[in-house]
């Protein structure tokens, strides 16, 4: 009998650079390609076009959708149109897009706020805005019949609270029988060089990562999450939050939520290098769902 789960999640980079032509993209790194983009075609290839994984949905926890009072959860039966951003034009300008959605899982999943603690908003507005966090990973990883739904990070929300979002989610996912990729799209460490200094630090060697003790924290988490040690991300979730993770690290948080929290024992692989891209730490690490489950016991 089939049941709703998570047959896959994975902490995804979203970075500007991958939307680059390729030969601005040569330019900006020495002459090779940035693995942010190898690593993304091995994505493309090995689980989200791989025949063999049965998944309905892709749900983007978007590290650039910045909410407030609530989460909110795209609930558009299908986003489309040209994307152009405001941060970027130059690099990410009339980016096609037609994307269908999960409106049911949408309202499952506020559906389970009360049971949580936490407050969840379905919005199907046509003019919500879409962001690039979920554009740019739809361009490389969507597949045709597939929905992507997105789900925006609260900006005050602390840990515990991107934790109940995720558990959220999870009963959501069971409770309308869907087969999900869960993809926590952003950064690691999150500080951009000065305008003056930017140009010099442009290329994807981890040598350019805004300050040492930032790409160390970086480096660190990257291997706990490898080993499948995520209760230790969170217990020094205070010290990784002093190199500033962008959105606070609540995509990757969210993510974990859903996954069982602490108790999640999923071993990551990488693809593609850990990199930096004008200051920030970024890295595709992907997690299969084990045997024997996301957690301990399952």
């Amino acid at each position: 009998m089939r049941m709703g789960e998570v047959v896959g999640a994975g902490l995804l980079a979203h970075a500007p650079t991958i939307m680059l032509p390729q030969e601005i993209r040569y330019e900006l790194n020495e002459g090779s390609e940035i693995t942010l983009v190898t690593g993304l075609h091995g994505l493309h290839e090995d689980v989200f076009a791989n025949e063999t994984l049965d998944y309905d949905t892709v749900v983007v926890f978007d590290s650039h959708w910045a909410t407030t009072v609530e989460y909110v959860v795209a609930s558009h039966e299908r986003r489309s149109g040209l994307y152009t951003s405001e941060e970027l034009p130059r690099g990410m300008r009339q980016i096609p897009y037609d994307i269908p959605g999960d409106p049911e899982l949408a309202e499952a999943t506020a559906s389970f706020a009360g049971k949580h603690g936490t407050w969840i908003t379905p919005i199907d507005d046509p003019c919500l805005p879409i962001h690039y966090a979920t554009v740019n990973l739809w361009h490389y990883l969507g597949v045709p019949g597939k929905r992507w739904m997105s789900i925006g990070c609260c900006q005050t929300a602390d840990v515990e609270d991107n934790l109940r979002l995720g558990r959220a989610l999870a009963d959501a996912i069971a409770a309308v029988d869907r087969k999900v990729l869960l993809v926590a799209s952003g950064a690691l460490s999150h500080t951009f060089w000065s305008l003056r200094e930017l140009r010099d630090h442009e290329a994807s060697d981890p040598v350019h990562v805004r300050t040492p003790e930032a790409r160390a924290a970086d480096e660190e988490r990257l291997a706990w999450m490898a080993e499948g040690d995520h209760a230790r991300i969170l217990r020094t979730m205070p010290e990784f939050l002093t190199q500033k993770p962008e959105a606070r690290f609540g995509h990757y948080l969210m993510m974990l939520g859903a996954l069982g929290a602490e108790r999640c024992t999923a071993p990551g692989r990488m693809y593609g290098a850990y990199e930096n891209a004008t200051g920030t730490g970024q890295a595709h690490m992907w997690f299969d769902r084990p045997a024997a489950g996301w957690t301990k016991g399952n």
